[in-house]
């Protein structure tokens, strides 16, 4: 997908073909270094080359050619859920969606395919005037009985990955457009709602960020190291 040129303009075809360069890097390097396989999950360093540190707001990287970065302990970065390109497909140009990454995470991170969606079911769009957020959204979908089985499971993963826009970029609030302008298409982008990546597994266990569900997530190692040798 190409993303929105008036919500991201930062976005170009360098910052595109690096962030595939991040991903084959940075498996490289776990192999090169026969490094334990929860680097997956969450590292405490990232294959970066400038453009991608300018991102990620990583301070201190120069040129083009991919490097091994140690990451502040704080950082959201670090394993493959938080990599720009992983963001960025199961992203569309304009939004996110937690359902589309929280399949993504269920199917290649925790081991658990999830059925497709009664044809019945219609989706879930945003709502481009931003009266209403995806979770509010999503909470009145899982209201549907025939809805709430898969989505319980489903949406807490899209959730914790919400922080992220989809290019990739650590976000607190969501992006709107707001035109000024129609017969010209002239506008201005401006912070909408509060993003809430807070969620709950199935279950049970609450997370509050990205980095609270990574540790999650390594409890279940197992689960994850099944999936990983299955694929």
């Amino acid at each position: 997908t190409t993303p929105d040129a008036k919500l991201y303009k930062q976005f170009d075809e360098l910052l595109q073909v690096s962030m595939v360069w991040e991903g084959e890097g940075f498996f490289r390097q776990l192999l090169n270094e026969n490094l334990n396989i929860d680097n997956v999950i969450d590292s405490d360093f990232a294959m970066l080359n400038q453009r991608l540190a300018e991102h990620y707001g990583v301070p201190g990287v120069r040129g083009l050619a991919l490097q091994k970065v140690k990451l502040p302990r704080d950082s959201v970065r670090g394993g493959v859920l938080t990599q720009a390109g992983v963001l960025k497909v199961t992203a569309n140009g304009t939004n996110t969606s937690p359902v589309l990454r929280g399949v993504w995470v269920l199917e290649n991170i925790m081991g658990e395919p999830t059925p497709p969606p009664p044809p019945t079911i219609s989706g879930i769009e945003p709502d481009i005037r931003g009266a209403t957020t995806i979770r509010e959204q999503l909470e009145k979908h899982r209201a549907e009985e025939s809805c709430n089985a898969c989505h319980r499971t489903i949406d807490p993963p899209g959730f914790a990955l919400e922080s992220f826009d989809p290019i990739g970029g650590f976000r607190e609030n969501y992006l709107r457009f707001v035109v000024s302008n129609p017969e010209k298409g002239w506008g201005r982008v401006q912070d909408g709602a509060r993003v809430d990546a807070t969620g709950r597994m199935a279950t049970g266990e609450p997370f509050d960020d990205i980095r609270e569900f990574k540790r999650l997530l390594l409890m279940r190692r197992s689960v994850f190291a099944y999936c990983l040798t299955e694929k």
